[in-house]
C-alpha cells in the first residue's frame, strides 16, 4: 500500500508596488542571495512577523508582571494567622516585645 504525503495548503497574497519599489526589492533579493522576489518577500515577511510576536510575548509578559507586582505592594492585606504566629515566635526567641 503506497502512502500518501499530505501536501500543506497553500493560499494566495496578491499586491499591488510601485515599479520604483519592485525594482528595489528585486536587486535586494538579488544581492540577499534569494532565488526569487517571492522567496525574498517570504522570507523577510517571515522574519518580520517572528519580531513583531516576540515583542508582544514580551509586553504581555511584563505588563502581567508589573500588573501583578503592584497589586502586591499596593493592595496590602492584614497577615494571615500562620504569619502572625511566626512573628510572635521571632520576637519571643530574638527577646523583643
Amino acid at each position: 500500500m503506497q502512502k500518501q504525503t499530505k501536501v500543506p495548503e497553500k493560499a494566495r497574497f496578491d499586491t499591488k508596488l510601485s515599479k520604483t519599489q519592485k525594482e528595489f526589492f528585486e536587486y535586494a533579493a538579488s544581492i540577499g542571495g534569494f532565488r526569487t522576489l517571492t522567496d525574498f518577500i517570504l522570507s523577510s515577511v517571515q522574519e518580520k512577523a517572528k519580531e513583531i510576536i516576540e515583542q508582544h510575548k514580551v509586553f504581555l509578559a511584563t505588563e502581567k508582571d508589573r500588573e501583578i507586582f503592584f497589586d502586591a505592594i499596593m493592595k496590602t492585606s492584614s497577615p494571615n494567622k500562620k504569619l502572625a504566629d511566626a512573628a510572635k515566635r521571632y520576637k519571643k526567641a530574638v527577646g523583643t516585645k
